[in-house]
This record gives structure tokens, C-alpha cells and sequence, in this order.
């Protein structure tokens, strides 16, 4: 599964044009504490896990100023997983297949040059700290059976309809309102 997605420039362009429509759409709407009109001013990314082809690509984090106030907006995304380094597909990808000292986590983390402590540490931060989120706290509710966030991302991503691609889109859509602290307080998270 995981180098499917690695290999797919399809899968790729998704993510790409899904950010830029998120971008588009949070453009348009504004600055949320003054109105004011956006302006671009993305941030440089140097983006872990990222085939070749899709670098440069995926090398700026979409991001506006207010030309009113001047406060930052940077927008919802499906390709980045916050501030981590590594795009947000290889952070659930690798914990999907990390069971702590799992041979295959070896492997999986060699092949994306990801540090085993660093797998050991996503994997506690869905166990923990999602939980605490004010995203799963509303959204734990819908999902029947509920979700064991022991086994995440691999139990939350089996929620998600459609192909292992079309989860695990929705799975990163379903975490964007993580990836941008800016929108998450202009929408009350």
C-alpha cells in the first residue's frame, strides 16, 4: 500500500489541487478578524518523503497576510500534518504499519529515511494527543464502531470509504482543521 501511493503522480496532483482549492477558498473569504483582503505570502517548505517529481511542488506551504491588520491566515491542507517535516500521507502511511519494534516499521522507516524514535513518536501522538483535540472530541461521536485510538491511524482510516486512496484522502481531510493553528482560532478550536 504505502509505495503504491509513493509511486502514483495522480495521487499526488490530488493533494496538491485539494490545497489549493482549500487555499482559494480561505483567500476569498477573507481576513476572519478584519475582512481584509489576503495577499500571498506562502512559506517555504522542505517537505520529508516526497518523491522527487512532486518536490518543487510541494515545496511552499500556502499562506496569506491581511493587508489591513497583517495577521497571518495560512489555510487548511491535506499535504502537510502541521509543522512535522514529513508530508502528512507518510505520517499516517508509517503508522499505519508501525507496531512498535515491528520488523516492518524497520524496514518501512528505512526505506522513507524516517527515524524509528520519530515513528515511536507519531504513534503516541495519535494514541494521546489526538484525543485531546477539540477536532476528535466533536467528531468521536460519529463513528460507529468507535474508533480505538490504540490502533490508529490504521483504526480510523478503516472508517473512511472508497479505495485505500479515497480513505486516505479523506483521512487527511478529515485532519486538515489540525494543520493550520491560524484557522483553528478563527474558528473556535
Amino acid at each position: 500500500m504505502c509505495h503504491a501511493f509513493l509511486e502514483s503522480p495522480t495521487f499526488f496532483a490530488v493533494l496538491l489541487h485539494i490545497d489549493e482549492d482549500l487555499a482559494e477558498v480561505a483567500r476569498a473569504e477573507g481576513c476572519p478578524a478584519c475582512g481584509g483582503t489576503l495577499h500571498q505570502a506562502d512559506y517555504p517548505r522542505k517537505p520529508r518523503g516526497c518523491p522527487e517529481p512532486w518536490r518543487e511542488a510541494f515545496a511552499r506551504r500556502r499562506s496569506f497576510c491581511c493587508a489591513q491588520c497583517r495577521r497571518r491566515l495560512t489555510p487548511r491542507s491535506v499535504r502537510f500534518l502541521g509543522r512535522r517535516v514529513y508530508l502528512g500521507l507518510i505520517v499516517v502511511l508509517a503508522c499505519v504499519r508501525h507496531r512498535g519494534h515491528h520488523p516492518q516499521a524497520a524496514a518501512l522507516a528505512a526505506t522513507l529515511a524516517v527515524p524509528i524514535r520519530t515513528l515511536r513518536r507519531w504513534q503516541a501522538w495519535w494514541r494521546e494527543q489526538l484525543a485531546q483535540t477539540p477536532l476528535w472530541c466533536g467528531a468521536q461521536g460519529g463513528f460507529v464502531p468507535p474508533v480505538d485510538l490504540q490502533q490508529a491511524p490504521g483504526s480510523l482510516l478503516e472508517r473512511f470509504l472508497g479505495d485505500a486512496a479515497d480513505a486516505l484522502v479523506a483521512l487527511l481531510r478529515f485532519l486538515s482543521p489540525l494543520t493550520s493553528r491560524s484557522c483553528r482560532l478563527h474558528e473556535g478550536g
